[in-house]
This record gives C-alpha cells, sequence and structure tokens, in this order.
C-alpha cells in the first residue's frame, strides 16, 4: 500500500500518518496534529504555473534594472550631472531594496506570499512607468528608490514558493530556470533601452513597462498558496525569534552569502557601466555596443544559468554533496582572468572573450541559490533569502557603480573594472571553502527544529489550498 501513496506525511508526536492515496482518497486519522514531516518526490500540484508566472515576473524585474543602463548616457546629459550622480541611481534603488527586504521577508514566513508579490510587482511597475515621467534628477532617484521597496517585496519571497512547490532533486534545475530571467531581462533591458537611448526619448523605455507590470501584479492575487515545508520533509511550523539564529551557525550559508556578496560587488558595478565603457573608451557605435552586449548576455548567460544547475544537480546525484558551491567556484576561477584578458584585447576579438567570461560569471547563479534554499528551513526561509539580499547588495552593487564612476571621474573604466574584478577571485574561494560543509547543512535542515518548539500549522491537500501561517 504504501507504493500506492503519491505523498505521506507522519506526524512524529502522535505517530497518525496523513495522507492522500493514488486514487485521490484522502486517508486523514483524527487525532492533534503537532510536528508534520513529509516525505515528497514529486513537484506539487500548480508548480509549473507558479514557476511560469515566477519567471516571467523575474524577467520583468531585470528588464527594468537594465534599462537605467542602457539609457544612462542620455540621461546624464539631459539633467547635466555626473558619472559618480548616475551610479547613485542604481544604488538608490539597492538601498531601498535591500532595506525592505529583511521586513517583506519576515512578512513572507508569516502571510500570504502571493500577496506579498502581488502588492510588490504593482508598486515597481508604478514606480517604474513614473520614472518615464521624470523631468529631474530627483524625482528619477526618487522613483528608483519606490521601485527598489517594489521588489523587496518580491526578491526574497519568490524562490521560497519554488522551494515548497518542487523537491531537492531537481530544485537546482528549477531555480536555473527561474533564475535565467537574469540574463534575458538585463539583456532586454539593454536592447528596449537601446531603442529609446537618446535625449528626448529615453522616457519612453520606462513607460512601456507599466502595462505588462500591472497585468502581472494582477494574475498573483490569483494564485493559490502551497504548504510550507511539503517538498523538503519538514515540520510545517511557525517560527519564534530564536529560530533565525541558526542562519548564522550554518557555514554553508554564511560563506554562501560571502561569495555572493563579492560576486555581486564586481558584477553589478562592471554590468552597470559596461555599455558606457564600450562606447566612450572602446569607441564602438551606440547601435553596436549596446545591441551586442545584450545579445551577449541573453545567449551565454542563459546557457551558463541552465548548465550551472543541471550540472550542480548531476553532480550532487553523483554523490559530490558540495556539488552547488564547486560548479560556482569554478565559474570565478576561470572567469576572473578572461575578463582581465578582455579589458587588453583588441575588437572584435574581444567579443569573443567577454561572451566567454558572461558565461563563467553566470554559471554559479541556479546552483548559489539552490544552495540557500536547501540549507534553510522552510519556516525560515523567506527571511534567509532576505538577509542574504541584504548583505549582497548592502555590501555588494550598491557600492560599485558609484566607485567605478568615482575611479572613471579621475581615471578611466578599466582601472574601475580591475579594481573591482578583484572580487570575484574571492568569490571562487568563499564558494570552495563552503563546499565541505553543503552536504551536511543540506540533510540538517529540514531536521533543524524537531526539538523545539513551534506554532503547528495544518498540511493542505491538492483539493484544499494552503492558507497564509
Amino acid at each position: 500500500m504504501i507504493a500506492d501513496w503519491w505523498w505521506l506525511a507522519f506526524d512524529v508526536g502522535s505517530g497518525i500518518i496523513i495522507g492522500r492515496m493514488a486514487n485521490n482518497e484522502p486517508a486523514v486519522a483524527a487525532g492533534p496534529i503537532s510536528s508534520v514531516a513529509v516525505v515528497n518526490d514529486q513537484p506539487l500540484p500548480g508548480a509549473r504555473k507558479a514557476l511560469i508566472l515566477l519567471l516571467i515576473i523575474n524577467l520583468f524585474n531585470y528588464i527594468d534594472r537594465y534599462i537605467l543602463a542602457a539609457v544612462a548616457a542620455p540621461v546624464r546629459e539631459e539633467f547635466g550631472v555626473s558619472y559618480t550622480a548616475m551610479g547613485w541611481l542604481s544604488t538608490a534603488f539597492l538601498l531601498s531594496y535591500m532595506v525592505v527586504s529583511p521586513v517583506f521577508g519576515w512578512l513572507a514566513d508569516r502571510f500570504s506570499r502571493w500577496a506579498l508579490i502581488g502588492v510588490g510587482v504593482v508598486l515597481w511597475s508604478l514606480a517604474s512607468g513614473a520614472s518615464g515621467l521624470a523631468q529631474g534628477y530627483f524625482f528619477l532617484l526618487f522613483m528608483r528608490c519606490l521601485i527598489g521597496v517594489g521588489e523587496g517585496a518580491y526578491g526574497p519571497v519568490a524562490p521560497t514558493l519554488l522551494a515548497d512547490l518542487y523537491p531537492v532533486a531537481i530544485r537546482g534545475k528549477i531555480m536555473a530556470w527561474f533564475y535565467a530571467a537574469i540574463p534575458v531581462g538585463s539583456a532586454l533591458g539593454f536592447v528596449l533601452g537601446g531603442l529609446f537611448a537618446s535625449e528626448g526619448n529615453w522616457h519612453w523605455a520606462f513607460l512601456l513597462t507599466l502595462p505588462p507590470g500591472l497585468a502581472l501584479g494582477i494574475w498573483c492575487f490569483r494564485m493559490k498558496e502551497p504548504q510550507r515545508g511539503l517538498s523538503d520533509a519538514a515540520p510545517a511550523r511557525r517560527s519564534t525569534p530564536a529560530d533565525y539564529l541558526t542562519l548564522w551557525k550554518t557555514p554553508s550559508y554564511v560563506l554562501n552569502c560571502l561569495a555572493m556578496t563579492s560576486f555581486t560587488f564586481a558584477m553589478g558595478g562592471i554590468s552597470y557601466w559596461m555599455p558606457t565603457y564600450l562606447k566612450e573608451e572602446r569607441g564602438l557605435a551606440e547601435n553596436i555596443a549596446t545591441p551586442m552586449f545584450g545579445g551577449i548576455v541573453v545567449v551565454a548567460g542563459l546557457v551558463a544559468t541552465i548548465t550551472g544547475g543541471m550540472a550542480g544537480d548531476k553532480l550532487r546525484a553523483r554523490g559530490w554533496g558540495g556539488a552547488y558551491f564547486l560548479v560556482s567556484s569554478a565559474g570565478m576561477f576561470v572567469g576572473f582572468p578572461l575578463l582581465l584578458l578582455m579589458l587588453v584585447t583588441p575588437f572584435p576579438y574581444a567579443w569573443g572573450l567577454l561572451a566567454l567570461t558572461v558565461f563563467c560569471l553566470f554559471f554559479n547563479t541556479g546552483p548559489s541559490n539552490t544552495a540557500l534554499a536547501n540549507v534553510t528551513h522552510p519556516s525560515i526561509r523567506a527571511t534567509a533569502f532576505a538577509i542574504n539580499i541584504f548583505v549582497i547588495h548592502a555590501l555588494g552593487d550598491a557600492i560599485s557603480p558609484p566607485i567605478i564612476g568615482l575611479v572613471k571621474d579621475h581615471y578611466s573604466f578599466k582601472v574601475g573594472f580591475v579594481i573591482v574584478s578583484l572580487s570575484i577571485l574571492l568569490s571562487g574561494i568563499f564558494w570552495a571553502w563552503g563546499a565541505k560543509y553543503l552536504a551536511h547543512d543540506t540533510d540538517r535542515a529540514p531536521r533543524l527544529f524537531d526539538d523545539q518548539p513551534g506554532f503547528p500549522v495544518a498540511v493542505a491537500t491538492e483539493s484544499t489550498p494552503a492558507k497564509p501561517i
């Protein structure tokens, strides 16, 4: 009979078995539910629909982020500001994003995550559209801050939904598809912005993001909340304040945050200024530099993100417990010298080196975020992602664009790129270090609070959507 169950839940406190048979008949014994551990090796109902929606939202998320990078030149000329001031437009967004993320992460551990995402998407869409109405620098700066608030309600929450909908065995591949929106959305942002990258026309690049953003936000309110922990064999419980201290006692989580921070410091600054660098220091035409760079990010970044996630899953299945970190560190160690070589290689040969660099740098995206989900208990996972977001942006791409802008004001983009690129090498070291802890922390995460008191919650079935905790 056990083979006929498509999922099985066991109440460790009373020995009660709760589940649903293959014939879709509920099998629930009467009695108290205190701590429920679930065995589930298949995606939950509605998983694919949720993945598609979250992927599209993530796509527009990064389109919006990188439109500004593509239109930076006409914006700077129209408003008459310095390169350093333009760098602060990116930093303002990231500051608000990282500050509010922990707040929304805490809320997402307790309330409906789809509702939080819907509010966030609507807010950032309105602010993005309003950016197109900006007639001065400080209004645009304020809109970038509001966009950060909206994305703060989405960034730490979306991965936790996917982690609850998909089992650990294929989570790397799923996360890779979700984060594939980063290179594609970034590139589309460059392309869309490039189409309007002239003084007086750049406003349209922001205005066009408003209608689809609002539609996606409204769609979120129609989605059903999945039960937390079903795909992790973890008891369904509400977190307590003491639970969050376990994050700092999880070596793979801490080292992953350090590695992602180092990587984000370099990637955020370099990607923000790359189109301007190609035009102003390498002498490439506007109609070549931005579309070509965008195309490279789409192709190389997309292939690398998906390949990295699948490689991590394959190696993990073959017994490599630290696979996700080993894959990530390998990309950094190879990408670092390729970036330096690209900076001194003439075009058109430099395009090939740039493509290889982008491929290597995006190779970690799926594996590193999958590791974040796998080493944290479902009851604190949203907050864990939120803390990660705060750290990687506060010490990463919130400060690197103005640093490169400042170096450019006195020296050159090339010098600025070399300075910040050293952190790529540092990220590889952190991931290599964390590999030895990853398997242990992953196995430990679902059972982390088994012997601690918590607030029990009911188990959802296919026909009964879970209510917010």
